[in-house]
């Protein structure tokens, strides 16, 4: 699954109306989103299947796979590709059983020792941060460079970085050894989110994975 992990979208709310947020998300997937991962942390569990359900039709036209944020329930009920836990919701082993085998298992880790666990126990790739400040989770305990570079030495499954990143410090993660970035306000509240989504895609390809830039056409 390496190959669907270069640029990860995580997905705010912010103060948008539905047709704008999902426009965005349409225009990411359009531009070279490779993963999209809906986190709806105040949605009921109703409004939460909705958009889960909307947003997976936007992924599918698209070939891109969808990955729900904590909630099994709502992955199970929407057949997303899989879901991504953290350190606070069901142990990795148990969420592993309740998925089962086929569905993509995220979870998040700042320690190696946490990341060789879940490797263990069932995880198919880390996020690994947050790697600078996030706006996105205020009091998220930082994670260094040199921590990320043990933890993608020490374990066989992908790592994506995550928290803070932008166009600004996006080089600090080369030859880190991720297999690619995780973003949420750099593409959701981009000016062009076709135009971002193309130049990160392409810096991400060129700087991080050191190979050439592939084109994204919409479709």
């Amino acid at each position: 699954m390496e190959e669907l992990l270069p640029l990860y979208l995580v997905t705010n709310r912010y103060d948008f109306s539905d047709d704008i947020f999902l426009n965005i998300i349409r225009e990411a997937c359009q531009s070279g989103v490779s993963m999209v991962q809906l986190r709806e942390k105040k949605a009921t569990t109703r409004r939460f299947y909705e958009l889960a359900s909307t947003v997976k039709k936007i992924t599918d036209d698209y070939s891109i796979p969808l990955i729900i944020n904590d909630r099994i329930d709502i992955c199970l009920a929407v057949d997303a590709a899989g879901v991504h836990i953290g350190d606070d919701e069901l142990p990795v082993d148990v969420t592993r059983q309740l998925i089962g085998p086929d569905k993509w298992l995220g979870v998040s880790s700042k320690t190696v020792a946490a990341s060789l666990a879940a490797e263990k126990n069932g995880a198919d790739y880390l996020g690994v941060g947050a790697i600078f400040p996030t706006s996105t989770k205020k009091n998220a305990e930082e994670v260094s460079i040199d921590t990320l570079k043990q933890i993608t030495r020490e374990t066989t499954i992908p790592v994506v970085a995550i928290g803070g990143i932008n166009t600004t410090n996006l080089s600090i993660l080369a030859d880190s050894g991720i297999s690619g970035i995780s973003l949420v306000s750099d593409i959701m509240l981009a000016e062009s989110v076709k135009q971002k989504t193309k130049m990160l895609r392409g810096v991400i390809n060129r700087d991080i994975l050191k190979k050439g830039i592939a084109d994204h056409d919409d479709k």
